[in-house]
C-alpha cells in the first residue's frame, strides 16, 4: 500500500489521516485497569516508533509507567532531518491525532504533564495550540516548547535538556529519559507519528492496525520521497513495500538512478539496480542493515556523484555537532575533510586508509549518537559507490555532477542552542 498524503482530498485520505479519526477515547480507558488495557492494545498491535530507531512503543510505555515517580510525556515534533517533512505534513493535516495520541499516552503511563516540542519557526505552534485548547478541561497540563532548529536538537536527551535547562544539546546517557528525564522524572519521549498511530489503535483496535505491514513491523508508515522522482512528496506505505514500488508511487525516476539514500542523514545508501527489490521497514535488512529510520528516501541520479553528495552532508553534520566530545569536535570535521578531498579527486594514497581508520575510531565513542549516525552514512557511501571511489582515489573524479545538488540542506541554519 502506498498512498499520497501530500495533497489529500476528502475521498482519498489514507488510513492514518482518516476524516473520522477524531477521538474521544479517554472514558473507555478510565482508571488503572483502563491504563493496562490501553498498553495491552498497543502491545498487541505491535506499534514501533516512527522517529528513527523503531523501538517497540509498548515497552517504552511499560518502562515509564513502572518508573516510581509520576512521569512526564514529551512529544517530539522537531523534524530536524533536512530530507524529511512527514511529521510537519502530519501536524498540518491531522494535529488532532497527535494531541489525542499524546493524551492517551499520558493516561497510559499515569502522567499529568505533556510537553509538545516543535521546531522553532515552522508556524505549527498555533495549529497545535488550538488543538490543545480544546482539551484544557482534562487532567493533563499541556506545554508547548519551540526548540532551536539544529540537527541534534531533536535527539531525545536534547529535548529533555531544553525543557529542563533551556539548552537543546544532547546529554550523555545513561540515565535514559525513561529513567530520569524532565524534572528528574521518568519521561516518555515519542515521535508525533508514533502517537498518531497510538490514537488510531485506541479507536480501531490492534487487528485494524495489523491489517497492513509485516508481522514484525505492522501498520503503515509515512515517508518523504525526494530527489530524482516525478512527484516528490509525503507518502503512506506499508512496511515490507519495496523501494522500487515506493519510487514508482512517487511518479518513478526522472532519469536513471544510481542509488537511493534510505533513512535520512543517519541512514544508508542503497545502490541500484539491486535496490529496487529492497523491502522497506524498521527491521534491519539489505545493504548495511538498512532501515526506514527517519522515513526519508532520496533518489540519486546515476549522473550525480554519490561521494560528492555525501561529502556535502558530512560537512553539514560536522558543523551541527554539539561540540561536547572529541569524536564530534575533531573526528567528524576530519572525516568530512577526508571525504571532501576524495570527492575532489586529489590523488593521495593515504586518503582511504586514513578515512577508514577515522571511521573506526569515531564510531561508538561519542557522548551521543550523532557521531555514529554520521559515520554510518559515510561508511555506506564508501560501500555503495565503491567503483566511483576507486576512480576518485586515482585522480579521476566524477564528471557532470548534478547541479543543483540532490541532497537537501537547510536554507536557514540556526546557530543558537537556546
Amino acid at each position: 500500500m502506498t498512498i499520497t498524503v501530500d495533497r489529500p482530498q476528502a475521498d482519498t485520505l489514507p488510513r492514518l489521516l482518516r476524516a473520522d479519526a477524531g477521538l474521544a477515547p479517554m472514558p473507555s480507558f478510565a482508571g488503572a485497569g483502563g491504563r493496562d488495557r490501553l498498553i495491552d492494545l498497543v502491545d498487541r498491535a505491535g506499534l514501533r516508533g516512527r522517529g528513527g530507531a523503531g523501538f517497540p512503543t509498548a515497552r517504552k510505555l511499560k518502562a515509564v509507567a513502572g518508573g516510581g515517580k509520576e512521569p512526564v510525556v514529551l512529544v517530539n515534533g522537531c523534524e530536524s532531518e533536512p530530507a524529511s517533512r512527514k511529521d510537519k505534513t502530519l501536524m498540518s493535516y491531522a494535529p488532532h491525532l497527535v494531541v489525542d495520541g499524546a493524551a492517551l499516552a499520558a493516561h497510559a503511563v499515569g502522567a499529568t504533564r505533556v510537553v509538545l516540542c516543535l521546531e522553532r519557526g515552522t508556524g505549527l505552534a498555533e495549529r497545535l495550540a488550538r488543538e490543545i485548547d480544546q482539551r484544557r478541561r482534562g487532567s493533563v497540563r499541556w506545554q508547548l516548547a519551540e526548540v532551536p532548529r539544529r540537527y541534534v536538537a531533536s535527539e531525545e536527551s536534547s529535548l529533555v535538556h531544553f525543557v529542563n535547562a533551556g539548552e537543546a544539546r544532547p546529554l550523555a546517557v545513561p540515565p535514559r529519559p525513561f529513567e530520569r528525564g524532565v524534572d528528574g522524572r521518568p519521561t516518555l519521549v515519542d515521535n508525533v507519528e508514533t502517537l498518531a498511530h497510538l490514537a488510531l489503535i485506541a479507536s480501531h483496535g490492534p487487528d485494524w492496525f495489523r491489517a497492513v505491514g509485516t508481522p514484525t513491523d505492522p501498520g503503515s508508515a509515512l515517508v518523504t520521497v525526494s530527489g530524482a522522482v516525478h512527484r516528490p512528496g509525503v507518502y503512506e506505505i506499508a512496511p515490507g513495500t519495496t523501494l522500487g514500488a515506493v519510487l514508482d508511487t512517487a511518479g518513478g525516476p526522472t532519469e536513471p538512478l544510481g542509488a537511493a539514500l534510505v533513512g535520512g542523514y543517519f541512514g544508508t545508501w542503497v545502490p541500484f539496480p539491486e535496490g529496487w527489490q529492497l523491502p522497506l521497514s524498521h527491521d534491519r535488512t539489505g545493504p548495511s542493515a538498512t532501515t526506514l529510520g527517519a522515513g526519508a528516501i532520496v533518489a540519486l541520479p546515476a549522473s550525480s556523484c554519490g561521494i560528492a553528495e555525501t561529502a556535502r552532508v558530512a560537512r553539514y553534520l560536522a558543523e551541527e555537532s554539539a561540540r561536547q566530545c572529541g569524536p564530534c569536535m575533531f573526528g567528524l570535521p576530519a572525516i568530512a575533510g577526508d571525504l571532501a578531498a576524495i570527492a575532489a579527486g586529489r590523488p593521495d594514497p593515504a586518503a582511504y586508509p586514513r578515512l577508514s581508520g577515522r571511521l573506526t575510531v569515531v564510531t561508538g565513542r561519542g557522548a551521543c549518537r550523532h557521531p555514529d549516525g554520521a559515520t554510518r552514512l559515510v561508511a555506506s557511501a564508501l560501500e555503495a559507490f565503491s567503483d566511483d571511489l576507486r576512480a576518485h582515489l586515482v585522480g579521476r573524479p566524477c564528471t557532470g555532477i548534478q547541479q543543483p545538488p540532490i541532497l537537501p540542506l537547510p536554507r536557514f541554519r540556526d546557530r543558537r542552542w537556546r
